[in-house]
């Protein structure tokens, strides 16, 4: 797969606690990009955000926040993430939870595998 300057990133913005069923939802997204053949998927955990909402979410210990922010990102070829916000859309109405999804240019500059490990 052969990524270049025209790619996009599909940035989507939920919170830990979103699950479908027992599986949290940033799981089931990044095994569904693997499943639709997307080129990867990176979960990364916030330290604090706020939404549509407007409740703070945060990881400070006074807090104790069990619901901290989620953002998956998705780096692909235009087509192939305008196909996957489908995806993404209906897994979040599974989901029942609220989020943002963004969908931003992203010049891929380098993207490879690394050498196999013996």
């Amino acid at each position: 797969m052969e990524l270049n300057a025209d790619s996009k990133l599909l940035r989507i913005f939920i919170g830990e606690n979103d699950k479908i069923g027992h599986q949290p939802l940033y799981e089931t997204i990044l095994y569904a990009a693997k499943k639709n053949g997307l080129a990867g998927c990176t979960i990364i955990r916030g330290i604090m955000s706020f939404g549509a909402s407007s409740r703070v979410h945060t990881a400070r210990l006074i807090d104790i926040s069990q619901d901290l922010p989620i953002i998956v990102e998705i780096v692909d070829q235009e087509e192939k993430i305008n196909a996957f916000v489908d995806v993404v859309d209906t897994l979040m109405e599974k989901a029942a939870c609220g989020g943002l999804m963004t969908i931003e240019k992203a010049g891929v500059l380098y993207y490879k595998p690394g050498p196999k490990k013996a």
